[in-house]
């Protein structure tokens, strides 16, 4: 059987541990990495359904990758678990699940007794991302303790799955150093203080009246009674409803970033992205540099809400980009093998007659994503000091996010009847790193008159800096004077290649005109992040403009590599003096022509599933309505079950919205569904101790 493993990636380091860890699947035996989950070890085993589902038999595998939904539960040992976040146990028995599971006794001991458990401290910190982990440092500095508490074995948030070179201020948020060594940085600089205990496995499950906020300490409830209450939880991602949605081979950017970056597993071959903001355009750009083809993106909007720069660099790569576009259906037997996008008219609606499809092995949706704010929406119903930050209460980029997490800290301070401000600048700041990308303007014009210099294509106004900082003459700058102008090249340039080893969104190249004296070639540098052995020296390359049309050939001089360059290479390329300028990248694949799909069949409401732990359709949700008249979630929860399954109502809440909006509903006239503690599953061996119950 072939391997999904990644072996060799052009930026992370790919462990040389071999997949040792033996275990068996459906009497398979099979071998995975030390501290693996079961899913990232079934896929790189090519394995991609776990079983089928109770009600319809219908194929379960991977969607969240972050135990939110129930999609990957397997049998291990006689126990349920999900896949995603369960460790490969060595030796471990796990079984597909189709239909109920058979339970095996369990082995708690029989003088287990109850127990409760509660620590005080000054602030509990729910989410170790960026803005729990900047605002944890922004306290424990102060002086107060401080409990840090992350349902991940590693800190960092998201930070943890971002490969490439962040935007935003170098001085404020760490602008031009990868999203992951940023994680790490901010991970080590909280561990270091002593007075935050940091608990990693450990998943706040709900806040209680008299104060008490659950977690569930590395398989141990306890009750953490906390002066002042910060969530932090980060943004999970939106689905999208389509026939074939919930086909193996559909999931969210999370979880396919969560599979390449941190597992080093490749779960697909042939890969669409819907949905271009920045997710979907940077994991187009992470599957590229995982060895994945990235066949098309599609996004329903007339241009892409992500940076221009984002795209751009994944057009230059020859991966088409269909604006405009929505997916109309997921196709294939057992797990996804078709998928057919159209054309969007009024309303987002497909024109018919417009139908592209493509043959591919995964569909990977990033249409937007929405707070994780559920404890924090409990915490004030029960009259909680609570406050927020990051994406749980603000969507916005993970640089903005560190800045709204010691901003917030500030306030809690000063709520504890500390002394502390909030600097005008930070608000400032703040605002600058969480703006929207302005109008695209066009790239300045080139310098005229000069041999060597760089060509900046920044034609959109988004918050960056890093190319200004690094430059050793000084000669870059953002005439605005603000972190959301444009950099522009103000002086002489002396070749060292610093701006375009920092620019986050490959942005720059170098033109050297000095290599050839009668002027009719010139050398052109361009930063590569790609695989090895795509471009070599001395071979003839595609090269490409700023937005990825044809300019020509060029040769390769050599490819440059080195420390400096912080895991990215140069290529330097011969090219015809009067292309220099307009070349900005390398082709390395050829757009293909989609097909014209002969039979379309029509989008039938009953094979669109909207509840996928209950697989619950919209045409039952559309039917209950209009035969009842209902406008509550809850009587939709106990007549057809949404949102009863595993992940709570988190995947399927919007999706039923959107249905009574589609009724003519508006979402202030429905009465949202209430949430209970807790907000995720909590085995009953947590409450347990085997410890000799003391009667006195």
């Amino acid at each position: 059987m072939e391997s999904s493993r990644i072996i060799r990636h052009p930026v992370l380091d790919v462990p040389s541990v071999p997949a040792s860890v033996e275990f068996s699947f459906d009497g398979r035996p099979l071998t995975a990495r030390p501290s693996e989950t079961y899913a990232a070890a079934l896929i790189a085993n090519g394995v991609s359904v776990f079983g089928h589902h109770a009600r319809d038999g219908a194929p379960q595998g991977i969607f969240c990758a972050n135990g939110q939904c129930a999609q990957c539960l397997v049998v291990e040992d006689g126990r349920p678990v999900k896949a995603c976040v369960t460790r490969v146990r060595p030796g471990g028995r796990v079984r597909s699940l189709d239909g109920a599971p058979e339970l095996e006794p369990d082995d708690v001991p029989l003088r287990a007794v109850p127990f409760l458990r509660t620590v005080d401290t000054d602030v509990l910190v729910v989410g170790g991302g960026p803005a729990g982990l900047s605002a944890a440092a922004e306290l424990a500095v102060r002086g107060l303790r401080v409990i840090l508490c992350d349902d991940k074995s590693e800190l960092g948030g998201k930070l943890t799955l971002q490969t490439h070179n962040f935007f935003g201020s170098v001085a404020d948020c760490y602008a031009g150093q990868r999203g992951n060594d940023i994680g790490h940085r901010l991970e080590a600089e909280v561990r270091a203080l002593p007075n935050v205990d940091v608990w990693t496995d450990s998943p706040a499950v709900g806040v209680f009246d008299g104060g008490g906020v659950g977690v569930v300490r590395q398989g141990r409830f306890v009750e953490v009674r906390p002066k002042r209450l910060l969530v932090a939880t980060g943004a999970r991602e939106r689905a999208l409803a389509f026939p074939g949605a919930d086909l193996p081979g559909v999931f969210g950017g999370g979880a396919f970033q969560t599979l390449v970056n941190r597992d080093l597993v490749r779960p697909s071959k042939r890969l669409l992205v819907v949905g271009g903001g920045n997710v979907g355009l940077i994991v187009a750009y992470q599957a590229l540099q995982a060895g994945i083809d990235v066949v098309a993106l599609v996004e329903a909007m007339p241009e892409c809400g992500g940076y221009k720069v984002h795209r751009d660099k994944i057009a230059r790569l020859g991966v088409p980009v269909y604006t405009s576009h929505t997916v109309v259906r997921a196709e294939g037997k057992g797990r996804v093998e078709r998928v057919v996008v159209a054309q969007v008219g009024a309303g987002f609606v497909p024109i018919p007659g417009t139908e592209i499809s493509f043959a591919v092995d995964t569909v990977l949706i990033a249409v937007g994503l929405s707070p994780v704010d559920e404890l924090y929406g409990e915490a004030r119903r029960l009259g909680l000091p609570v406050f927020s930050a990051g994406d749980a209460h603000e969507i916005a980029e993970a640089s903005a996010a560190m800045f709204s997490g010691r901003i917030v800290a500030r306030k809690i301070l000063a709520d504890l009847g500390m002394p502390a401000e909030v600097p005008p600048e930070w608000l400032e700041r703040s605002r600058e790193l969480s703006a929207r990308p302005g109008p695209v303007l066009g790239p300045y014009p080139v310098p005229e008159d000069v041999r060597v210099y760089p060509v900046i294509r920044c034609a959109q106004e988004i918050p960056c800096n890093p190319c200004t900082e690094v430059c050793p003459k000084e000669s870059i700058t953002i005439p605005e004077r603000t972190l959301l102008g444009r950099p522009k090249l103000v002086g002489e340039c002396v070749g060292c290649l610093k701006c375009l080893a920092v620019c986050p969104g490959l942005a720059i190249t170098l033109v050297d005109r000095r290599i050839d004296p009668s002027g009719r070639s010139a050398k052109v540098t361009v930063p590569w992040e790609m695989p090895d052995g795509l471009v070599e020296a001395g071979t003839t390359v595609a090269t490409t403009g700023a937005e990825g049309g044809p300019v020509g050939t060029a040769r390769v001089i050599r490819v440059l590599s080195g420390k400096a360059l912080n895991r990215r290479k140069m290529v330097v390329l011969d090219v015809p003096a009067d292309e220099a300028d307009r070349v900005a990248g390398i082709r390395v694949r050829e757009t293909e022509r989609p097909k014209r799909p002969a039979n379309v069949l029509p989008v039938r409401d009953a094979e669109v599933v909207l509840c996928r732990c209950e697989r619950v359709t919209k045409a039952m949700v559309e039917d209950y309505v209009r035969a009842t008249g209902t406008r509550d979630m809850n009587a939709l929860k106990a007549a057809l079950r949404t949102g009863m399954g595993p992940c709570g109502g988190k995947t399927c809440g919007e999706l039923v919205l959107r249905v009574f909006r589609e009724l003519g509903i508006e979402g202030a006239a429905v009465t949202t569904a209430t949430r209970r503690p807790f907000l995720q599953e909590v085995p009953i061996r947590a409450f347990l101790t085997e410890e000799p119950h003391d009667a006195s």
